[in-house]
């Protein structure tokens, strides 16, 4: 009588080949491009509070304009890089970073601005 592994267990005596190297390589890569993406989301959100909080309505101007259009675009560019790993669960990233309704309605307009 033969006794065969599980094959839970069984996965982790294959062979490594190229493919499987290099597919590991990929999700490395995108992994961590994915966390260097969130710390950009933060620090732009985080540096839109800071002057919100730091500056009175009527001096605001251009620079703040600028500061929400680039949290639009480290959003935006987080938001490609999610969907390239397979999370497509948006709501809970939302809520999770507190992303203003005011950066989310420039995502994608972000791109196209001159």
């Amino acid at each position: 009588m033969a006794v065969r592994l599980p094959q839970s267990l069984s996965t982790g005596l294959q062979r490594e080949t190229g493919w499987t190297v290099l597919d590991y390589e990929i999700r490395e890569q995108k992994a961590h491009a994915l966390g260097t993406l969130g710390q950009q989301v933060d620090q732009a959100l985080a540096a839109l509070r800071n002057f919100d909080a730091e500056t009175p309505g009527e001096n605001r101007g251009d620079r703040r304009r600028d500061l929400v259009d680039a949290a639009a675009e480290r959003v935006w560019a987080f938001m490609i890089q999610r969907e390239l790993c397979g999370l497509r669960d948006w709501d809970a990233v939302v809520k999770h970073h507190g992303i203003p309704r005011e950066v989310l309605n420039r995502v994608g307009g972000a791109r196209r601005r001159p």
